[in-house]
C-alpha cells in the first residue's frame, strides 16, 4: 500500500545533510501513519494528498472522521520545536492557531487548519505592521500557575550564557565582524541579563513571529493568527527582530538604515514595546544570528544579519553589500 505521505523534496534536501535529519526523514511516513491512526484522521483528498512544509516541519492537510479540516504537524525535534505545544496551550487559540490534540511527546500536533495562501508576506508593511503588533498583545501572557510554563525557557538566563559564548564563537570563528559589534551584543547582554532585567515585563513571547509564520483564518473576513512559537519567557520586545531581518527589500534603498529603525518604531507602537529594549534585542540576536550563520558556512546570511544588527547599532560595518543584494531569510 503506499504510504500516506511523500516528503516534499525541498524539506527533503534541508535535512539531508545530517545524521539526525536523515534519520527524521526515514522515520517519517511511519510516523504520519501512526499519527493518522492515532487520531483518526485521513489526508484531504482536496489538498490533492500532498504535504505542505515550514523551515522546520512537515504538515499534512487531513480530516477528521466527522470531516472537519485541520493539519497534522510533524517537527523535526529541535530545542525550539520542544515549547510549542506547551506554548499553544497557554494561549488556547487566542492570537495563535489552536492545538487541537498531540501525542505524549509532543511531537505530533493536530492543529486547526489555517489558510497558507494568506499571510503577512502579502499584506502591505503597514497593515501587516498594525495585524502584528495586535498579535503581539494578545500573545504576551505574563506567567500562571499553568504547569505549562515550565516548558519554557528563560530569556534572561539565555543572554546570560550568550555572554559567555559569543565571545568565545567570535573568536573561534576567526573573527568574522568588527569587535564593536560584538561589544554592542555584549553591553545588551549584560542590561538585559539575569541581573539588569525587568522581572515585571516578562510574558510568554513568540520568538518567531515574522510575516510567514502569521496566517489567515479560513473565510473572507478571517482573521490572523500565529503559528510556528519558539516559546521563551521575557521581555516582549524580543519578538521585533524577526520582522526587521524578512522583507529587507521593502525598505528605501536611498536610505535603508533610516527605513529600518522607522521599521522599528512602527513595530513598537504597534505593539505598545519599549523601543530602547526592541533595539537591545534585535542587536543581540542578529549577532548570535550572524555567528550561527558563519558557522554554518553561509556567509550571505551572516552578511545579513551583521548589516540589520549595525543598522540597529547606528554604525556602517564595512565590507558589506548593498541591502538589494542579501539574501532573504
Amino acid at each position: 500500500m503506499a504510504p500516506a505521505v511523500v516528503v516534499p523534496d525541498a524539506l527533503r534536501r534541508r535535512y539531508l545533510g545530517s545524521r539526525a535529519g536523515r534519520t527524521w526523514l526515514q522515520e517519517l511516513p511511519d510516523r504520519v501513519e501512526a499519527g493518522l491512526a492515532a487520531f483518526r484522521l485521513v489526508p484531504d483528498p482536496a489538498a490533492g494528498g500532498q504535504a505542505w512544509h515550514g523551515h522546520g516541519a512537515l504538515v499534512l492537510p487531513v480530516l477528521s472522521t466527522a470531516g472537519s479540516p485541520a493539519v497534522l504537524k510533524l517537527p523535526f525535534p529541535h530545542p525550539e520545536a520542544a515549547t510549542e505545544a506547551a506554548a499553544l496551550q497557554l494561549w488556547n487559540g487566542r492570537g495563535a492557531v489552536r492545538l487541537l490534540d498531540q501525542d505524549a511527546a509532543g511531537t505530533c500536533l493536530v492543529l486547526e487548519r489555517l489558510n497558507p495562501e494568506r499571510t503577512l508576506l502579502d499584506v502591505d508593511l503597514p497593515e501587516a505592521v498594525r495585524i502584528w503588533g495586535s498579535l503581539v498583545r494578545v500573545l504576551s501572557l505574563p506567567e500562571t500557575e499553568s504547569p505549562q510554563w515550565a516548558a519554557i525557557p528563560s530569556l534572561a538566563e539565555r543572554a546570560e550564557q550568550l555572554s559567555d559564548e559569543l565571545p568565545a564563537d567570535w573568536d573561534a570563528l576567526d573573527r568574522p565582524f568588527e569587535r564593536w559589534l560584538l561589544e554592542a551584543a555584549l553591553e545588551v547582554c549584560q542590561t538585559r541579563g539575569a541581573v539588569g532585567r525587568r522581572s515585571a515585563a516578562d510574558v510568554l513571547v513568540h520568538a518567531d513571529l515574522h510575516y510567514a509564520n502569521v496566517l489567515a483564518r479560513p473565510g473572507a473576513g478571517g482573521d490572523y493568527a500565529a503559528i510556528d512559537p519558539q516559546a521563551v519567557f521575557g521581555e516582549p520586545e524580543y519578538a521585533v527582530a524577526p520582522m526587521l531581518w524578512n522583507r529587507l527589500q521593502d525598505l528605501d534603498p536611498e536610505a535603508p538604515e533610516d527605513a529600518l529603525l522607522a521599521r522599528l518604531e512602527g513595530l513598537c507602537a504597534a505593539a505598545g514595546l519599549d523601543r530602547s529594549a526592541a533595539v537591545d534585542w534585535s542587536i543581540l540576536r542578529e549577532v548570535a544570528n550572524a555567528l550561527e550563520y558563519v558557522r554554518l558556512g553561509l556567509r550571505a546570511d551572516a552578511a545579513r544579519s551583521v548589516w540589520v544588527a549595525s543598522a540597529l547599532s547606528g554604525r556602517r560595518h564595512p565590507g558589506l553589500p548593498a541591502v538589494r543584494d542579501l539574501p532573504a531569510p
